[in-house]
C-alpha cells in the first residue's frame, strides 16, 4: 500500500487541519475532533484489490462523527469492513456500539449516521466493498452493523483482513480471486453468526434469509443442490423458505440459480481462468445442462458466455 499522508513533515500546527482534508477525500466525509492539536499524528495508506478500495491509518486519539449532512457527500454503494490493527476503536450506528480490539472485524455502513472514537495510536484497516457484491452473498445487511464477528470464521476473516495491506496492488491476475475469496469468507462469518449478532429484536423473517442465503453459498457447486437441502440446512420448510425469499421476489431455485450464474461470469471475467473451458467452468458451479446454462445467461447477463470471456494475454 502506498503512503498517502503523514504528519512527520507537517509543522504542529497544521497537522490535524492537513489530516482531516485529506481523510475527508480519500476515507469518507466526517467531522473530527482531535483529543490534542498540538501532539496530533497520523498516517493513512491507500490500495487495492480488484475492486476492493483500502485505506489503512494510524491516528492520535480523536471522536470523528458522520452525520445526516454528510451523507450526500458519501458513495452510498459502499460498505466499511472495518479490521483493527492497534489499541481500540469504539463505533457506534443504529443505535448499537461496538469495541475493536486488535484483529477484531465489523461492518460499517457509511450510508447511514456513526460515531467514531479512536484511541492514542490507533490503527484500523477499511476496506470499501460494493454493496451489492457483499449485499447479493448476504442479503440486506442492516442489522448487523456495528456487531463484532466473534465466531471461527470471523477470526478466520480477520487473519484474512491482516494480510491484504502487505499484498495490495502486487497481486496481478490473482485480484480477482482474491477478491472473491474474501467477500466469500466475510459473507460466510456474518451468516454464521447469525443467531449471535443479529438483535433480539429483528424480524425472524431477515434471519432466515440471512441463513438462507449462507446455505446456498456453502452448496452452490453441489449439481444435486435441491430446494429441501437448503431449507433443511437453514432449519425450515420449502414453503416457508420461498416465502420468506418472496419478499425479495425470489426463491430457493431461483437464488441458486442466480448465484452460480454469478459465480460463472465472474470466473469467465477472470484472466486468471483463461485456461479453464466455458463448459468446465459451468459444471464446476453446478450445472449439468450446457444449453440450459448458456440460455439461462445470456438471460441473466444480455450476452453468451463465450462473450462474457476476457481476451487472453500474449
Amino acid at each position: 500500500m502506498e503512503t498517502v499522508f503523514s504528519t512527520d513533515h507537517v509543522h504542529p500546527r497544521d497537522r490535524f487541519d492537513y489530516w482531516h482534508e485529506v481523510a475527508r477525500r480519500d476515507v469518507v466525509e466526517h467531522d473530527s475532533k482531535p483529543r490534542c492539536r498540538r501532539t496530533f499524528r497520523a498516517e493513512l495508506r491507500a490500495g487495492s484489490i480488484g475492486t476492493l478500495n483500502l485505506a489503512s491509518f494510524q491516528n492520535s486519539e480523536m471522536v470523528v462523527t458522520h452525520t445526516a449532512r454528510h451523507l450526500s457527500r458519501t458513495n452510498g454503494d459502499e460498505l466499511f469492513i472495518c479490521r483493527q490493527f492497534r489499541e481500540r476503536l469504539a463505533l457506534e450506528q443504529g443505535g448499537r456500539q461496538v469495541v475493536l480490539g486488535p484483529g477484531d472485524v465489523t461492518l460499517i455502513d457509511p450510508g447511514l449516521p456513526y460515531t467514531g472514537w479512536f484511541s492514542d495510536h490507533s490503527e484500523v484497516l477499511i476496506v470499501k466493498v460494493q454493496r451489492g457484491l457483499l449485499e447479493s452473498r448476504l442479503g440486506q445487511t442492516r442489522d448487523l452493523l456495528a456487531h463484532k464477528l466473534a465466531t471461527a470464521e470471523g477470526r478466520l476473516a480477520s487473519a484474512y483482513l491482516a494480510m491484504l495491506p502487505s499484498h495490495a496492488d502486487g497481486l496481478g491476475s490473482a485480484e480477482g480471486i482474491v477478491e472473491a475469496h474474501l467477500l466469500d469468507l466475510i459473507a460466510l462469518s456474518f451468516g454464521r453468526a447469525t443467531d449471535e449478532v443479529m438483535p433480539r429484536t429483528s424480524s425472524a423473517r431477515s434471519l432466515v434469509r440471512m441463513r438462507l442465503r449462507t446455505e446456498i453459498e456453502a452448496r452452490l457447486a453441489d449439481p444435486a443442490l435441491h430446494a429441501s437441502t437448503v431449507a433443511n440446512a437453514a432449519g425450515v420448510s420449502v414453503r416457508y423458505a420461498n416465502a420468506v425469499l418472496a419478499d425479495e421476489n425470489t426463491s430457493l431455485m431461483q437464488l441458486i440459480q442466480a448465484r452460480r450464474l454469478a459465480r460463472c461470469r465472474q470466473a469467465l471475467a477472470d484472466p486468471a481462468q483463461t485456461h479453464r473451458t466455458v463448459s468446465e467452468i459451468a459444471y464446476g458451479w453446478g450445472f449439468s445442462d450446457m444449453t440450459h446454462f448458456g440460455r439461462r445467461f445470456k438471460a441473466a447477463y444480455g450476452l453468451t458466455p463465450s462473450e462474457c470471456r476476457r481476451p487472453k494475454t500474449a
